[in-house]
């Protein structure tokens, strides 16, 4: 027996109550096979066209490629008006404007159009333009919202028709009853369509769901991508389970050092514990078996425990990367799940993913520790070797030292000040290129000859910087260094006045920075002189400029001024600018105020040293 219900949209439905009231002969639903509507739309002998809501070609079937001489490649994934151009010699041709213009109809008003007879002409391959007449008609593919996912353009070539109608009213006699035909034709069509068009949106919701679980996956990948470490990365995973795969709970056991940790969110924070290996619990059977745990109903006699209260089924899955166990990433649901092909190959899909982004963080963070490590020991090393400058009377000496940011680099930069064998204040700056342990240990046996140097030859500072540059020649040191070599010296005559001589010898380094008394500043620049480690044969010259009591010199290394953003020129005025603006300050908070105001790039360690000439009371005779 069956009865009758009318749906809200009028059409009617027919229950099944009680019986098989079957005519004899028809065959029950049950036993017909499943039609595949892919091949229906591929082989039907009407042209058909499959677009987006916003008139991206994605399918046209046989009979739509051989009327538009066009192929699938060059179709599939491009705008209609990218694939159907205007006819460049027809300029008032408006019928892809009016197909595109219907569609966008079709689409807003989620209701078929049949459109009027429209003409556009098709490019053919060797470049020439064939007319064509058509007769088209859309149909919106809803999804169970009824949002539309999709449009259906039927445009069947009526070319001839259209030829044979203008020929018929020509002579309407004989050609009406050939409109008639035609036109009867073009209906039964249509309704051939919008039956298709029911077929369609059962292959169109499989065809979502699975779109929807690949653009979950990509968000996902994208997201883990950018993970820095482990606590950032379980928060992305945490918030994607939910996300793309609508996980009520998730957990994630990672192996360390101390065994199993399992990490999972609760009230909206994560909460670590240790995890028994030997846990019947599915996040570490997966965790220590490497094999997969799907429960899609919990209240099944043979379930194992739940990972969480309340879970109605849940899948745990192993986190493996280059053959090795990293862990289990487990899911739960509130309800019972049915896990599908479909749905676990998505599971693994994210599995894999989950692993390798633990893979990469973990060897990121155990890369960093070891950088971490090495720069503390070399960072030691370098300072060790950079000592407190003297206290010579009446100046004042502050010193500065800055490494790099980067883990594991420390540069070639150094300071340095001493008294030498006269009774002068010998001050040095330098930098042997390279920024390892290599450069670090070449600046301290240069440091170290030196100061030999300067002691056995008691000169002045060019002839110093030659005995060096032959040093390094012979000792088979094979760097290139640059150096500032200073020495303030005082004469009777000049302890009188308190005024001191500034006398210096560049070897390819920066120029000193003057601060005067009456707070001007300048750069005491002269021509430029080969580094150290080029020619020991070079001649070097020495330059001199009177130190006034309150007058400030300051050595730096090029770290100080360097920016990838602008050029030397740019960073030593900024440096004039930030010495006058720190006129009078101490030579500690001066030292301090530098590195602040240029804020120097931490892709390079800065040297810095400061001298400030005191005031001191004449000599009487």
């Amino acid at each position: 027996m069956t009865s009758t219900r009318t749906r809200g949209d009028g059409t009617v439905a027919a229950d099944q109550q009680s019986g098989d009231d079957r005519p004899p002969g028809r065959r029950a639903p049950a036993d017909l096979p499943t039609p595949d509507f892919a091949r229906v739309f591929d082989e039907a002998p009407a042209p058909f066209l499959l677009l987006t809501p916003d008139l991206v070609i994605v399918h046209a079937n046989r009979a739509r490629l051989e009327a538009t001489a066009t192929t699938l490649e060059d179709t599939v994934g491009r705008h209609l008006f990218d694939v159907f151009p205007l006819n460049p010699d027809d300029p008032g041709a408006d019928g892809v404007r009016n197909v595109a213009d219907t569609l966008a109809l079709t689409r807003d008003t989620r209701r078929p159009v049949t459109m009027p007879i429209q003409k556009y002409d098709i490019p053919l391959p060797d470049g020439t333009w064939v007319e064509r007449f058509w007769s088209p008609r859309n149909v919106p593919i809803l999804d169970d919202d009824g949002r539309v996912v999709l449009l259906l353009h039927r445009s069947d070539d009526i070319t001839d028709y259209v030829r044979d109608r203008d020929e018929a009213r020509q002579e309407a006699a004989r050609g009406q009853h050939r409109v008639e035909r035609v036109e009867a034709d073009l209906f039964a069509r249509t309704r051939e369509l919008e039956r298709l068009n029911a077929e369609l949106r059962e292959s169109s919701r499989r065809e979502r769901r699975t779109a929807d679980s690949l653009a979950g996956l990509a968000a996902t990948v994208s997201a883990l991508a950018a993970a820095e470490t482990t606590s950032d990365l379980l928060e992305r995973v945490f918030h994607h389970s939910w996300s793309a795969l609508q996980a009520e709970v998730v957990a994630v056991a990672l192996a360390g050092p101390g065994g199993l940790r399992v990490t999972e969110r609760r009230d909206g924070r994560p909460v670590s514990a240790a995890l028994d290996p030997a846990s019947p619990l599915p996040m570490a059977v997966a965790a220590t078996t490497g094999e997969a745990v799907l429960v899609e109903d919990a209240g099944a006699g043979d379930a194992p425990p739940a990972p969480a209260p309340g879970t109605g089924s849940w899948a745990a899955l192993p986190l493996r990367a280059g053959g090795r166990l990293l862990g289990s990433w487990t899911l739960g649901w509130r309800g019972p799940r049915a896990f599908e092909d479909h749905d676990v190959r998505v599971l693994e899909a994210h599995a894999a993913q989950c692993a390798q982004a633990v893979d990469r963080v973990t060897r990121l963070e155990a890369e960093r520790r070891r950088a971490r490590e090495t720069r503390t020991l070399a960072e030691t090393l370098q300072r060790s070797m950079l000592t407190e400058p003297p206290a010579p009377d009446h100046l004042r000496i502050a010193v500065r030292y800055r490494p790099a940011a980067r883990e594991a680099q420390v540069g070639g930069d150094w300071y340095d000040a001493f008294l030498s064998p006269d009774g002068a204040t010998t001050l040095v700056v330098g930098d042997v290129t390279g920024h390892d342990r290599v450069a670090a240990s070449v600046m301290g046996q240069l440091r170290n000859v030196l100061r030999g140097v300067v002691h056995a030859l008691d000169a002045p500072p060019a002839r110093a910087l030659s005995a060096l540059d032959r040093a390094l020649r012979d000792l088979g040191m094979s760097t290139l260094v640059t150096a500032l070599l200073a020495r303030v010296e005082q004469s009777a005559a000049d302890a009188g006045t308190g005024t001191r001589t500034l006398r210096w010898s560049s070897a390819g380094h920066l120029p000193p920075l003057l601060l005067a008394a009456d707070g001007t500043a300048r750069l005491l620049e002269r021509a430029p002189e080969l580094l150290l480690g080029v020619d020991p044969g070079v001649r070097r010259t020495d330059t001199t400029t009177p130190l006034h009591p309150g007058d400030t010199v300051v050595l730096y290394t090029d770290g100080l001024v360097e920016r990838r953003d602008a050029d030397l020129d740019d960073g030593l005025a900024r440096l004039v600018e930030a010495g006058r603006a720190l006129s009078g300050a101490t030579v500690e908070e001066l030292c301090d105020g530098l590195l602040t105001r240029l804020a120097p790039e931490y892709a390079d360690d800065v040297a810095l040293l400061a001298l400030h000439a005191c005031p001191q009371q004449p000599r009487t005779g």
